[in-house]
């Protein structure tokens, strides 16, 4: 579904990624994890446009996207949310997931109930909303969740642009084990729906028990790739998370 070739990305004297390689498959939950300033976020931000790579390609369903601006890679099927939370926060949860949908918005969501086409988009929002277990806060202001539901609230308005391919940047970050146990049924839900999922994630544990390819970046550079399994067991990426035993008494 997605390929990213020998991409690199400098900042001035800064090199942030260096000959990244990789690609995900159609149906799987693929995981990009890497310590901080890995290149992690970077590479997220080249695939959906809002970065162009200093060079390599990215092809998406086979068609090159390298360089497209971001509406355009959304439209094509690219969806993604972000590390810190991105909601309007003076919308409702029904307003942000029909923002999604492309709809103007207006203070009464009344307005979407007055004809045949406007429904469709509220009962399509409402299954969204459904989806992502968030029901019970249809009419609350997105302001007023916590960061749990806030990150929910985020993936149901991605889901509203009908991806083929959800990004996710730390979904999981600052929820508690509730929250991140409730985001792994999510995840097994929107992969059930036939979409392919690619995240970032720093949470070990939960990346371990979703994941099924997991692809591990350091100092910009792709050193580890493979099962969970595998790669929990790969040397590179033990040092890369703890350090060698010289650095660690340093």
């Amino acid at each position: 579904m997605l390929r990213v070739v020998d991409v690199h990305k400098n900042f001035g004297g800064l090199q942030a990624l260096k000959g990244v390689s990789f690609e995900v498959k159609e149906g799987t939950i693929h995981a990009l994890i890497g310590p901080n300033g890995a290149g992690k976020t970077t590479l997220f931000n080249i695939i959906n446009g809002f970065l162009r790579p200093s060079s390599g390609e990215v092809y998406f369903l086979g068609k090159k996207i390298t360089g497209l601006r971001p509406h355009k890679i959304a439209m094509l099927g690219i969806a993604r949310t972000f590390q810190i939370v991105r909601t309007f926060p003076e919308m409702t949860v029904l307003e942000n997931v029909l923002a999604g949908l492309g709809k103007k918005i207006y203070r009464s969501a009344g307005v979407f109930f007055q004809a045949p086409k406007r429904k469709d988009k509220v009962e399509k929002a409402l299954r969204l909303i459904s989806l992502c277990f968030l029901e019970e806060y249809v009419d609350n202001l997105a302001r007023t969740l916590p960061i749990g539901l806030q990150r929910r609230l985020e993936i149901a308005r991605a889901l509203a642009t009908s991806p083929k391919l959800l990004l996710l940047d730390e979904p999981a970050s600052g929820l508690n084990d509730q929250e991140t146990s409730e985001l792994a049924k999510l995840f097994m839900k929107i992969k059930e729906s036939g979409i392919t999922i690619l995240f970032i994630e720093h949470d070990m544990r939960f990346t371990m028990s979703v994941a099924e390819i997991v692809t591990v970046l350091d100092y910009g550079e792709k050193i580890a790739e493979g099962s969970p399994e595998e790669v929990a067991r790969d040397e590179r990426v033990i040092e890369a998370y703890l350090g060698t035993e010289s650095e660690a008494y340093a």
